[in-house]
């Protein structure tokens, strides 16, 4: 019971931790917001040890939500790799104790180049914190190692201000949604964040009829395998008009004498629920459940003609491509 009750005093002292960091939102974290915002070039991240791996992993964070940032190791940035640095960037320094010597000559590199420094520690009264353009301020109470010695509560601290920052920027610059999407086109977030237009059956693959196609032109369609058992029906404009499904063609089998008589006008269902092409493919799984229809039409309310149909999309098509 020793070790369980050990463990979750570690959780609660690093919860604490963090949420002490509320009272150090302020006016420096908003400059230091739109030193990132505003930055044109890259927004450069560096630390060593326990606080560079959280650099490097906040650098990761940032490129994914819309601000190109990189990880610079210290260590290795006095043998060639200070040319990452440009006049345009930003540097973003993680050290709690701003005493690790090999952070000084990617400082002094970032002063000689006018680079702004934006610094993450715990030491306010360090050299680092002195030079930084904007200081915030991660410093904790106790770490929550048992010996207080290995960097436990104030790493915690430093990741979740840079979680922070991250997202506050990612704010700041409008980052939307479909721009997450386009930045993570693979792995199960790609699969969510798909666009219907990604996923959608266009071109030949979209099966079309006109008001007036015979039913036995018809039945040639629908029999097609890659009708995926809907076919839209559109009008003189080519505006969709209706829909001709598998299950319309088996019941008139069943019901008509003459199944062959008529055009697709008079036997289509009229008003086929629709999804925009821009649409996450979220949203075609949303209204295929709430309607428990198997096929969407694609339309592009962007286009000259909102109620043309450019694609095709099954639920077989969203089930494939792991859309949950």
């Amino acid at each position: 019971m020793k070790i369980i009750a050990l463990a979750k005093q570690v959780l609660e002292m690093e919860a604490r931790s963090i949420l002490s960091l509320t009272d150090r939102i302020d006016g420096n974290f908003q400059r230091a917001v739109d030193l990132c915002a505003k930055c044109s070039g890259k927004v450069i991240w560096t630390g060593i040890g326990k606080s560079g791996h959280i650099a490097r992993k906040l650098a990761s964070t940032m490129s994914s939500t819309g601000t190109p940032a990189l990880f610079l190791h210290p260590a290795e940035s006095s043998h060639g790799d200070l040319g990452l640095l440009d006049k345009s960037d930003l540097l973003i320094a993680v050290s709690y104790g701003a005493n690790s010597p090999e952070l000084l000559p990617v400082i002094m590199a970032a002063s000689r180049k006018g680079i702004p420094l934006i610094a993450l520690t715990g030491n306010p009264a360090s050299e680092l914190a002195q030079r930084a353009t904007v200081l915030i301020n991660v410093k904790v109470s106790q770490e929550a190692c048992p010996l207080g010695l290995a960097p436990t509560a104030s790493s915690t601290a430093s990741l979740a201000m840079g979680d922070a920052l991250a997202m506050a920027v990612l704010t700041a610059k409008g980052f939307s949604a479909e721009d997450f999407a386009e930045n993570h086109p693979g792995g199960s977030l790609g699969f969510r964040l798909a666009k219907v237009s990604d996923l959608m059956h266009g071109g030949e693959a979209l099966p079309t009829l006109s008001l007036r196609t015979p039913m036995k032109e018809v039945f040639s369609i629908m029999s097609r395998g890659e009708t995926r058992g809907a076919a839209c029906v559109v009008d003189e404009n080519g505006d969709l008009a209706g829909i001709i499904t598998d299950g319309d063609i088996r019941r008139l089998l069943d019901r008509s004498k003459d199944p062959f008589a008529g055009l697709a006008g008079d036997f289509m269902s009229h008003h086929p629920r629709t999804v925009d092409a821009g649409e996450l493919a979220e949203k075609a799984l949303f209204l295929m459940e709430q309607f428990r229809i198997n096929v969407l039409f694609v339309i592009d309310k962007s286009s000259p003609s909102p109620r043309r149909p450019v694609g095709l999309i099954h639920v077989q098509d969203l089930l494939r491509a792991k859309v949950r």
